[in-house]
């Protein structure tokens, strides 16, 4: 893809997650604020690599990647779909900072949930790892470092918001999971 088309498609894509993360971009005590950072550094990532997704596709770097970003996707769909099956939606729960996703009622502990505190964001850190394998370099490797600090903020920041909402019973939960692999962090 050439540079022009490269630099546009950036231009049009973080102006869709500006407007998606109006409510909590110029907010540094909510979750989305870092969150908006980690989406511009996959973008970034997506970009830089995009000319190499489909180059030498049996090789070891591509296959791994393949596998990663197909956990990615597993990971993504199950953690949206338990979400919206038993968090449900809490109409009290009016912080614009929130997506409508997130504005569940109820406390999600099944599934993958019962191992991991937060397998979407984990979805995204496997997606920018998947992707930064399509093409190593020194400047994917900072991309996909930021992505990883500006994740684990999220996730850091979006506890503060759980253990605010559900109390003693978040609190329980962070015991007995971890945050984005199972039974190590």
């Amino acid at each position: 893809m050439i540079l022009h088309l490269k630099i546009l498609v950036f231009i049009v894509v973080s102006t869709g997650i500006i407007y998606l993360s109006r409510a909590s971009i110029l907010n540094i005590l909510t979750h989305g604020f870092y969150r908006f950072f980690a989406f511009e550094a996959i973008l970034v990532l997506i970009l830089i690599n995009i000319d190499k997704w489909f180059s030498d596709p049996f090789s070891f770097y591509q296959i791994i990647s393949w596998i990663i970003l197909i956990l990615s996707l597993f990971l993504a769909l199950h953690g949206f779909y338990l979400l919206r099956k038993i968090g449900g939606t809490d109409p009290k729960r009016n912080d614009p900072s929130l997506f409508g996703l997130e504005k569940t009622g109820k406390l999600v502990t099944t599934g993958v949930y019962r191992y991991i505190r937060h397998p979407l964001y984990c979805s995204l850190l496997l997606f920018g790892w998947g992707t930064f394998l399509k093409n190593i370099t020194w400047t994917t490797l900072i991309t996909v470092m930021v992505t990883t600090i500006f994740l684990f903020l999220t996730a850091k920041k979006e506890e503060t918001e759980n253990i605010n909402y559900y109390g003693d019973e978040y609190l329980k939960y962070m015991k007995s999971t971890t945050m984005f692999i199972p039974f190590s962090f």
